[in-house]
């Protein structure tokens, strides 16, 4: 057996490898990568850009996106939902702004790979909280979409949700589980983290836009990270014109945010898992920079 790397381990948790360090892959692991919030057009033309590439670089079996901000920074429309799963996104996860454009009830009843947070109920609310897909190498797995309540709309419990669909479910999870917390605070989705440790494969977080150096590995095998961060403009507040973004910090007036420009960082955070067990063996973040 291989000596420990303990300057990679601390207590019972394994620390995730360097950001962009492309270590290899384990033996018959299944290779995710989970992006963040993808801020309009510029971030939806950098996945274009860098997407395709790089899921055959790293030779990618699965990829989820957080969509929710991508059609002009607030929302999900029919048309930029296309845009994304046409360029190797093989689930959209989204978060509160689903609901901002009202197409995407509809779509959300008739395209099962875009997910709205499970927690939002089920009596009147359109669409699904969680799927069952195939990766590229045939593994299947379950993505789920998750929403916070701290500082959020007082929705359902997403901890007791979570409960529900991985111990009452009436269909069998595979062992594969992808969850995408969209929450405003770290401790809430740090809590999640730790209370789905060992029952889900990766627990990440979406929604503040910022890329959080937490990745690690919990000691019961759940990769987990408390936020992705954005693919959007690197000149922005959290991807919107700083002009538009200002003014409320400094005299509280409303603005109309729009979405930056200039170059784009794509973050993302690639986690290997065996697909027998559904733990997770790796876990690294993903940052390049796209000139438009």
């Amino acid at each position: 057996m291989p000596t420990p790397d303990i300057s990679r381990q601390a207590g019972r948790v394994r620390l995730g490898n360097p950001a962009n360090a492309g270590t290899p892959r384990p033996p018959g692991a299944l290779r995710v990568l989970m992006i963040g919030d993808v801020i309009g057009k510029p971030g939806r033309l950098a996945l274009e850009a860098i997407l395709p590439g790089l899921r055959d670089e790293r030779a990618i079996d699965f990829v989820t996106a957080n969509g929710e901000n991508l059609a002009g920074g607030i929302g999900l429309t029919v048309s930029t939902a296309e845009a994304l799963l046409g360029l190797g996104v093989d689930v959209i996860t989204s978060g509160n702004h689903i609901w901002d454009k009202k197409e995407m009830y509809e779509e959300l009843e008739r395209n099962e790979r875009i997910l709205r947070p499970l927690n939002y109920g089920s009596h009147g609310v359109p669409g699904r909280g969680w799927g069952l897909f195939h990766a590229l190498d045939g593994s299947e797995l379950a993505v789920v979409s998750l929403q916070g309540r701290t500082y959020m709309q007082p929705i359902e419990n997403p901890f007791l949700e979570a409960d529900r669909l991985l111990d009452e479910s009436s269909e069998s999870l595979p062992p594969v589980r992808l969850v995408d917390f969209h929450c405003e605070v770290t401790s809430e989705k740090n809590a999640m983290g730790v209370h789905l440790d060992g029952r889900v494969s990766a627990v990440v977080g979406t929604h503040t836009h910022v890329p959080t150096a937490d990745d690690r590995i919990l000691p019961g095998g759940t990769a987990y990270q408390s936020d992705l961060g954005m693919t959007g403009p690197v000149w922005s507040v959290i991807g919107f014109q700083p002009g538009t973004v200002l003014p409320r910090f400094l005299n509280g007036l409303p603005t109309r945010f729009e979405v930056g420009e200039g170059p784009v960082l794509l973050n993302a955070t690639q986690i290997d898992i065996d697909p027998a067990t559904g733990r997770a063996l790796a876990i690294e973040r993903f940052q390049q920079v796209w000139e438009p």
